[in-house]
């Protein structure tokens, strides 16, 4: 008898980590487990790869994609309870993702029909299981559907429904499931997915907690988080080369450097003190011509900041790209040497009639070692949708790098920035630029006052002020937040905004490009 080639008999079974040629199998797949509800976009599950990898699993049988289950870490305790699957998803971009929370969320896990009863999903569970003990992750979250829910609505509430279920009077092939792998009831949340028409738009919040789970004393019993910030409030003055304005800058990063400072904050469009020495009287010109230092002024931030150890961010620089497109654009140079960008998004009159500046369109936040962070350039912190949003994607620290030639304008920005740390419960930081360039068009003259808020509460500096510069004048100023306290005081604070928003009758919507 001819030996038997056993390789042909085989069909693998291998659960691995997502990657981005699985994106479109796993659409369809979505398509056909969860008939009529709204499927992943390609968008949303690269944003999951490029944020949290490990967090993304697929079952893979005989080479087909036949599971997925995805995830993010969050500190749990920071969401409100009657939050939504778009409110713990970001709106399934999973930004706000928290590499030192302490739960792991599943948000979604999905087994081909034509290969259930093959355990398929108690395998995506247990890799889920595996990955929170490596992670040392407190528990596992999830918001489960309840699909046989529609046949019992008429005679049965959901509280009753679940009930019969627990009690195993009635069955359920999700929550069933959910209880048999040892997750435990946490609450009933109304409108959780409002594509779920199975469910009546109910979700069982579950846990499963982690028994190897060790409390680490940083995180667990910790009583201050301090991030140290050092604002430039900078003079615009007549200089001759580049080579001024770096021994400039070099100064100030020194100065935040020797006081321990986590960031440096520079303001908006201070690279203009190089037209200064262009020779260039039309404002348009000027304008592109600056633009060509693009490389040198990125080159020199990321230096400083590596070998002065300090986050910075850079003010902001005008920049050519594509189909010479000028756009306004905010960057962070971390101590690591990695380099984010923020657009400006919205421009004003005075912007686009004189330098013809376009407007961006993606809402940023960034992590740091310091805890995620966004950028709001000038105008764009008097739009309190973008502060909002930036504050539901995780971030706590919110700079805002300005430049204002009049008292009015600078108010606007202080006011608003003021507004936005108080309804957000965030810290909010204005770097602005003084001084007068008499020989430079549409920047000849500067008004700023630069400061550091915070929340108005008991906890926080009298006033919500956590320091201010002295108006119109060079200086710095250097500052302390303390994150520990703002998550405190999201949770226990006098008024709680985060926590208390009506979500049943608003709803603030990013419609992300």
């Amino acid at each position: 008898m001819t030996k038997l080639d056993l390789k042909k008999f085989e069909k693998k079974m291998i659960i691995r980590n997502m990657k981005e040629e699985d994106i479109d199998s796993i659409i369809r797949l979505q398509e056909v487990c969860f008939k009529g509800m709204e499927p992943w976009k390609k968008s949303q599950l690269e944003s999951h790869i490029n944020i949290f990898p490990e967090g993304q699993f697929v079952a893979e049988y005989d080479g087909e994609i036949i599971g997925s289950c995805s995830s993010l870490v969050i500190n749990f305790a920071e969401y409100d309870d009657r939050h939504t699957w778009d409110d713990v998803t970001n709106n399934g971009y999973i930004t706000n993702h928290d590499p030192d929370g302490y739960n792991l969320y599943g948000i979604e896990v999905m087994v081909h029909p034509s290969f259930r009863r093959m355990k398929i999903g108690q395998r995506l569970y247990e890799v889920r299981k595996e990955l929170a003990r490596q992670l040392n992750l407190k528990s596992i979250i999830i918001g489960g559907r309840i699909p046989n829910y529609h046949l019992h609505s008429d005679e049965l509430s959901p509280r009753e429904y679940v009930r019969q279920v627990t009690s195993h009077k009635l069955y359920d092939p999700v929550l069933s499931f959910q209880l048999d792998n040892d997750f435990i009831l946490m609450r009933i949340n109304p409108n959780y997915l409002p594509d779920d028409k199975q469910s009546n738009k109910y979700a069982t919040l579950m846990e499963w907690n982690n028994a190897d789970y060790r409390p680490k004393s940083k995180r667990f019993y910790k009583t201050s988080y301090p991030v140290r910030i050092c604002v430039v409030q900078y003079m615009m003055r007549a200089i001759r080369s580049f080579e001024d304005f770096a021994a400039q800058v070099e100064y100030f990063t020194d100065v935040a450097s020797d006081a321990g400072s986590d960031f440096a904050v520079f303001p908006e469009i201070f690279t203009t003190q190089l037209m200064s020495f262009l020779d260039e009287r039309s404002p348009s010109l000027a304008i592109r011509k600056l633009t060509e230092f693009t490389e040198q002024y990125i080159e020199l931030f990321t230096d400083l900041a590596v070998r002065y150890n300090v986050n910075i961010i850079g003010g902001s620089h005008f920049v050519e790209e594509e189909n010479e497109e000028i756009y306004n654009i905010a960057y962070l140079f971390r101590r690591d040497g990695t380099i984010e960008k923020q657009y400006k998004l919205h421009i004003t009159p005075n912007e686009r009639r004189w330098w013809g500046i376009s407007q961006g369109n993606d809402i940023r936040v960034f992590d740091t070692d310091c805890g995620k962070i966004a950028i709001q350039i000038c105008y764009d912190i008097e739009f309190p949708e973008l502060a909002r949003i930036a504050t539901d994607m995780g971030a706590r620290i919110i700079f805002t790098p300005f430049c204002t030639e009049d008292r009015q304008g600078y108010l606007r920005v202080r006011y608003c920035a003021q507004a936005r740390a108080v309804e957000n419960q965030v810290y909010t930081v204005i770097s602005g630029t003084v001084g007068n360039l008499p020989q430079t068009e549409n920047m000849d003259i500067q008004y700023a006052q630069s400061g550091i808020f915070a929340p108005s509460d008991f906890e926080f500096a009298r006033d919500g002020i956590v320091g201010e510069t002295n108006p119109n004048i060079e200086m710095v100023l250097i500052g302390d937040v303390d994150l520990e306290v703002l998550r405190r005081q999201r949770q226990e604070g006098t008024v709680r905004h985060l926590q208390d928003r009506r979500h049943d009758l608003f709803k603030i919507e990013y419609r992300k490009k």
